[in-house]
């Protein structure tokens, strides 16, 4: 892990190829929380692809125009939510059809980190991101 980093809204664990963010309890994420997530590209992953893993321990609301921006992120290769609330997946699978990046919905924060080594070592095709 390379840092640590806490916001009034979530902790966000940074790795090499991957960061792991898990979302404060009862928090409503808006399309204005992800200039967050730009900043962190740009700091962590400037020359590289990365994999964004949503870790939600915590209930939580999120506004699907989130994704839409996310999508622009050209160096973000992947897109992973762990719950093991079936809401959780439930809401995950509406949300997948806002981001134009690979994404996936796993049970296991180790399920999610095996893909993100996985998905970064044979990244998809440019013309597969948006």
């Amino acid at each position: 892990m390379t840092d640590i980093l806490k916001y009034d809204f979530c902790t966000v664990y940074i790795y090499d190829t991957y960061l792991v963010v898990e979302i404060n309890e009862g928090f409503h994420l808006l399309s204005s929380h992800n200039q967050i997530l730009v900043n962190l590209a740009d700091t962590y992953y400037r020359n590289k692809n990365f994999v964004y893993i949503t870790h939600r321990i915590n209930s939580y609301s999120v506004d699907p125009v989130i994704y839409t921006q996310t999508s622009k992120i050209k160096n973000l290769i992947g897109f992973a939510v762990v719950g093991k609330v079936p809401l959780s997946a439930a809401n995950a699978e509406i949300e997948r059809l806002f981001l134009q990046k690979p994404f996936e919905i796993f049970d296991k924060l180790s399920d999610a980190i095996d893909w993100a080594k996985s998905i970064y070592k044979n990244p998809p095709s440019s013309q597969d991101l948006v």
